[in-house]
């Protein structure tokens, strides 16, 4: 055989896949994006056990790469909706010694994959001033690099802030207050678990064709963006009584049936019996409440604050759209409805959309 066919073959054997060499700040989504591919189809590509890489690591990729990730150069694709992602030069810290006068800044010294946390502001002029994420510009979030303002009284004020699933990469945090900004970064860590295959048979995966999915999904969404002044007063509590979370972890990758898609587990699961009292984690109102074809029978809080807890696959339903609820307040029962394998209470606590991990809220008022 020829060079020219040697080469033919070869790539016809390999799919008309490429390389790519991982570089800082790449995640599978910003790769899959900027060649015109899939995570799930990366994955595939490499056989990959879980969604976390590391820089220099060799990829295979299909198809010719749209743009490089993460360089923000013209013409650089995104998902649309979100801006070009930030170039590098412009995610370089501020000298940590930085401070805006008046204001002193805590954040966490490190967070993980998922996690939700506060950026802590105390002063006499902390109210006045603004926060952002510019890490999230080019990510797969809602509202990226939203503008922020605290919540507080008496010169001690809070911002949430949100880990995506998926981000291994620091969040770069901006507090600006009268023209002056104070730029920092804290580390991320990945939470390193293996993609779980669920196989679920045609009779429960069926609801992922529901016609009905798509108006179920635009409604959730709604929830997301509603920003509304934060309702609680007290520590988050447990949704069910005494019932240890099952192996279906928060933030684990999953398909849910052969050869799917890899999507992250945005909530924790809670096994019980069908009847089980579901109660609400914390003071809010009400913005969904009924049965769904994919997550059952569904009810949604607004927290305030850009937070909202989620309530799946509920037997019955007890509360209604607009009606106020109190902490530790019965809004249903488990049960089984919807893209469930049995009973069991699917939680999640949503800041400003994104899944964050229910534990770090539980008997605190505010995350870490």
């Amino acid at each position: 055989m020829k060079p020219t066919g040697l080469l033919l073959a070869a790539a016809l054997l390999l799919g008309a896949a490429g390389a790519y060499t991982v570089k800082p700040g790449d995640t599978l989504y910003s790769i899959a994006r900027a060649h015109g591919t899939t995570v799930a189809e990366l994955t595939r590509l490499n056989a990959l056990s879980s969604p976390t890489i590391s820089v220099g690591q060799e990829l295979r990729v299909p198809g010719t790469p749209a743009s490089t990730p993460g360089t923000g150069a013209p013409g650089a694709t995104s998902k649309p909706g979100l801006p070009a992602p930030l170039p590098a030069d412009q995610l370089a810290p501020t000298p940590p010694t930085a401070r805006i006068a008046g204001v002193n800044i805590r954040v966490p010294a490190s967070l993980r994959m998922g996690d939700a946390f506060v950026v802590q502001l105390s002063g006499a002029r902390a109210a006045q001033a603004t926060v952002r994420f510019p890490s999230e510009v080019g990510e797969d979030v809602r509202e990226p690099a939203e503008a922020l303002r605290p919540i507080g009284a008496a010169g001690e004020f809070t911002v949430l802030g949100r880990v995506v699933l998926g981000k291994t990469t620091p969040v770069v945090y901006e507090v600006s207050l009268g023209g002056e900004l104070v730029r920092g970064r804290i580390p991320v860590v990945g939470l390193d678990q293996p993609i779980q295959h669920l196989n679920l048979p045609p009779r429960i995966s069926g609801v992922l064709q529901d016609p009905g999915r798509a108006a179920e999904d635009a409604a959730v969404e709604k929830a997301y963006a509603r920003r509304t002044p934060q309702a609680w007063s007290r520590p988050f509590m447990p949704a069910l009584a005494a019932v240890k979370a099952s192996s279906s972890s928060f933030g684990q990758p999953r398909t849910y049936v052969a050869g799917g898609p890899v999507a992250y587990h945005f909530g924790t699961d809670y096994p019980a019996r069908a009847g089980t009292p579901v109660m609400a984690v914390n003071d809010g109102t009400v913005v969904l409440a009924g049965r769904y074809p994919v997550r059952g029978g569904l009810v949604v809080i607004d927290h305030g604050a850009g937070l909202t807890s989620l309530y799946f696959h509920q037997s019955r339903v007890l509360v209604k759209v607009g009606q106020k609820v109190a902490r530790g307040q019965k809004i249903g029962e488990v049960g089984s409805t919807g893209l469930s394998g049995g009973p069991h209470l699917h939680l999640e606590m949503r800041v400003r959309g994104e899944g964050t991990n229910p534990a770090g809220w539980m008997n605190r008022l505010w995350p870490r």
